[in-house]
């Protein structure tokens, strides 16, 4: 491995670009325009406080003449070459809407004349959250393959935290740079405890504290401090808090459910979330009990969730939890049915299997 993968990935592209010239012998000025700029990216790329140049390209995408609930899709196909349905599921809507969102988004961009100039860092601020909201969703994407089988999703993981370190590098006037940061580390840390030895999922409160990376959680404790010293919270400050209430099981035994309640409603009027609700519903329910935590289910808009996973997965645990078998069994199914990886539906099945 190169020590800057980056600029060996454009000299050798110079070398290509170069060698076809040649072969040709008919080089033409555009051609040794490009050989130009290739040597001089090269260059730019050499320098370790260089912004990535994906980095440039999302912020390009979050122009304001783009539609704001679009640009975060835009990213994540135009950029980070996901599909279509992939981005769909990220957002909990139907293929074909996503697919047809992208298309006008991009006959948007052609009628108005946008280009996909990286933009002056001035420009960023406005830009940020969308930015912020893609790098996240790269990463969950690659997060929920901690086994690597998916060619598709293989490393988006490490895509996803090594673009939050460029962010935080170059965006230095905003904490929520650094709240995103913390965030992935901590989800980083504990990755490989996600699968036992045979490959089973493990969820957080039984995975082996022994596997967590210990020095990955020191530097996200270390990054959301250095957040929290602007005193301007976010939104992915306090997602990094709650993974830091989590982290506490590491030395106490247990995780700080009070402190995850908190923060989850905290989050929740903050984003108006209905995921970041369904998660305060599950810490309810560790806190103070099944039943706290169905009535708190129960406030939720199923229609906008019932093609989410966690949210069966949740209504199963606490019918199971409160006896209520046959309900505990339908949930199941439920969940199994939303479900892609092969491992959480073997998880979910003995879970049901159980019951009896």
């Amino acid at each position: 491995m190169p020590d800057n993968p980056e600029a060996w990935l454009f000299a050798a592209a110079k070398r290509k670009l170069i060698d076809a010239a040649r072969r040709r012998k008919t080089a033409t000025q555009g051609e040794q325009q490009i050989i130009l700029g290739i040597e001089e990216l090269e260059a730019e790329a050499a320098s370790r406080d260089a912004p990535d140049r994906r980095l440039g390209l999302m912020f390009a995408c979050a122009h304001p003449e783009i539609e704001e609930s679009v640009r975060t899709p835009l990213m994540l196909q135009v950029v980070l070459g996901f599909s279509a349905e992939r981005i769909a599921a990220a957002f909990l809507v139907d293929p074909a809407a996503m697919s047809q969102r992208l298309v006008r988004a991009k006959k948007r961009i052609r009628d108005a004349g946008v280009g996909f100039d990286v933009p002056e860092p001035a420009t960023w601020g406005a830009r940020l959250a969308a930015v912020l909201d893609a790098i996240y969703a790269a990463y969950t994407s690659g997060w929920s393959d901690p086994l690597g089988a998916d060619p598709e999703r293989r490393g988006l993981a490490e895509e996803g935290v090594w673009l939050a370190r460029v962010l935080v590098g170059q965006v230095r006037d905003d904490p929520e740079p650094l709240g995103l940061l913390s965030l992935l580390l901590h989800l980083e840390a504990r990755r490989g405890a996600r699968r036992d030895a045979e490959g089973r999922f493990v969820p957080l409160d039984e995975q082996d504290v022994s596997v967590w990376r210990t020095e990955l959680i020191v530097e996200a404790e270390r990054t959301l401090r250095a957040a929290s010293e602007a005193k301007r919270p976010g939104r992915y400050q306090l997602e990094a808090a709650i993974q830091s209430a989590h982290s506490t099981r590491a030395w106490r035994g247990d995780a700080d459910w009070e402190a995850i309640a908190l923060l989850y409603a905290a989050l929740s009027e903050l984003t108006g979330s209905p995921v970041a609700r369904l998660n305060l519903a599950a810490a309810l329910a560790r806190r103070d009990g099944p039943e706290r935590g169905l009535a708190a289910l129960n406030e939720l808009d199923a229609a906008y969730l019932r093609n989410y996973q966690p949210y069966w997965a949740l209504t199963a645990d606490l019918m199971a939890r409160l006896g209520r078998t046959e309900e505990a069994r339908r949930a199941y199914d439920e969940a199994m049915a939303r479900e892609r990886d092969v491992a959480v539906i073997r998880f979910l099945s003995d879970r049901r299997a159980a019951l009896n």
